[in-house]
């Protein structure tokens, strides 16, 4: 499952969220301040290889 990093353009908070919380941010706004969001507020992690 795709992992994300969401800043909030609002209160500044980073949370690391799957694709699911993903939708339900953009829909919902910030968990945190309940600020409206865009998809350009998430970054698409890289898997990483160990």
């Amino acid at each position: 499952m795709s992992r994300y990093e969401f800043t909030c353009p609002e209160c500044g908070q980073e949370i690391e969220v799957n694709e699911s919380m993903r939708e339900a941010t953009l829909t919902h706004g910030c968990p945190v301040c309940a600020a409206s969001v865009s998809p350009s507020d998430f970054v698409a992690e890289q898997p990483t290889e160990n």
